[in-house]
């Protein structure tokens, strides 16, 4: 999944010199880190929003979300297959003949792949909202909240080592 802070393609200069600084910033665009830190933990956040869908049919006339939570369900384990195998395929050196998840994927029909895979990280991000503010967050098993956090955490740190070695790129002296 790439994001706007993973775009900037400016050559930079650091203390390590430029050929070592690129390779920091490719290795942060590689389908491999993506995946891992991006792609797999939304999957994590849409399969147990799906769970908790599916759960609470048990409460009175919320059937509905039966299907929907299948579906969700179905969704998430489907993006997971292809964040795995986009993660695999870039350990082994090759270009995958796939987007990182459905959505974008659909996205390539239309030659605008990031666009859609844009909308999925909407979706993903609303998913987490609904989960928060519904109260359902609280409906996770102790198990499902330990994937939760975990989820969590990978998403955020690795977010913020991103933002944090762009912010310290442009404040070297040199440029």
């Amino acid at each position: 999944m790439v994001h706007e802070w993973q775009r900037d393609e400016k050559a930079v200069t650091d203390k390590a010199g430029p050929q070592e600084s690129d390779r920091i910033q490719q290795f942060f665009s590689r389908p491999l880190f993506l995946s891992l830190t991006i792609g797999i933990p939304f999957c994590i956040f849409k399969l147990l929003f799906g769970v908790i869908a599916v759960r609470v049919v048990t409460f009175p006339h919320h059937g509905v979300l039966a299907a929907f939570g299948w579906l969700v369900i179905f969704w998430a384990g489907t993006d997971l297959v292809m964040n795995a195998g986009r993660a695999l395929l870039d350990l082994l050196n090759r270009k995958a003949p796939f987007e990182f998840c459905v959505i974008a994927q659909l996205g390539a029909y239309f030659h605008m792949p990031l666009v859609f895979l844009a909308v999925d990280t909407f979706f993903s991000f609303a998913i987490i909202c609904v989960m928060l503010w519904s109260g359902w967050i609280t409906l996770l098993t102790p198990n499902e909240a330990y994937l939760w956090y975990a989820a969590t955490t990978l998403n955020l740190i690795s977010l913020s080592l991103v933002l944090l070695y762009n912010e310290v790129r442009k404040v070297q002296p040199g440029r």
